[in-house]
Order: C-alpha cells, then sequence, then structure tokens
C-alpha cells in the first residue's frame, strides 16, 4: 500500500484546509485510516480514524467539531477537512492506512502551519 498526502500548506487562525490522501497498491486489504500528526517535541497523536466498511470514525476530543473525516472509496482517497484552524493544529500530518493482514502504511506527511 502506497499513500501520498496533500493540500497542507499556510493558513491563518480561523481559517480552513483540506487534506487529502490517496491509496494505491493493495487498497483492497485496508479496513480503516486515519490522519495523524505531530508537532515539533512532541509524540505523534491521532486526530481522526475511519474505518473503510461501515464509515465509522473517531476524533481527538481537540478537533471534534472542527474537522472532519470522509474517504471516497472509488477514488481511494481519504480527506481531512479542517476548520477553524487554531496555531496550536501547527504540525505535520502524516495519513495512515491499517489492513486486515494488521500491517499499518504511513504517507510521507504534509506540513500545516496555522498563523495566529
Amino acid at each position: 500500500v502506497q499513500l501520498v498526502e496533500s493540500g497542507g500548506g499556510l493558513v491563518q487562525a480561523g481559517g480552513s484546509l483540506r487534506l487529502a490522501c490517496a491509496a494505491s497498491g493493495s487498497t483492497f486489504s485496508i479496513n480503516a485510516m486515519g490522519w495523524y500528526r505531530q508537532a515539533p517535541g512532541k509524540q505523534r497523536e491521532l486526530v481522526a480514524g475511519i474505518t473503510t466498511g461501515a464509515g465509522s470514525t473517531n476524533y481527538a476530543d481537540s478537533v471534534k467539531g472542527r474537522f472532519t473525516i470522509s474517504g471516497d472509496n472509488a477514488k481511494n482517497t481519504m480527506y481531512l477537512q479542517m476548520n477553524s484552524l487554531k496555531p496550536e493544529n501547527t504540525a505535520v500530518y502524516y495519513c495512515m492506512a491499517h489492513t486486515v493482514q494488521a500491517n499499518r502504511y504511513w504517507g510521507q506527511g504534509t506540513q500545516v502551519t496555522v498563523s495566529s
């Protein structure tokens, strides 16, 4: 499974960005996907996750009500719509795919910078 993120950039506080993660390869084996982020000096943390079957979602408390994760199975693409962005949301955002074989695959990351 190969993952490529896009959509990061620089935005002012209160603004919005939409990240995309395009999956290729053995996508049939993916049963869940997620967005993680890592800020400088901090550990990587889960932002949001989604299952590929039922489309069940979960979010970190800090982003609930502001971020929305979604997926387009026909395009093998996952999205993260981020609204009301805050400077503390600045981080490198990574796409992750979990497979039925219990393997995890990661994208290369995309930088999101929120200015105050």
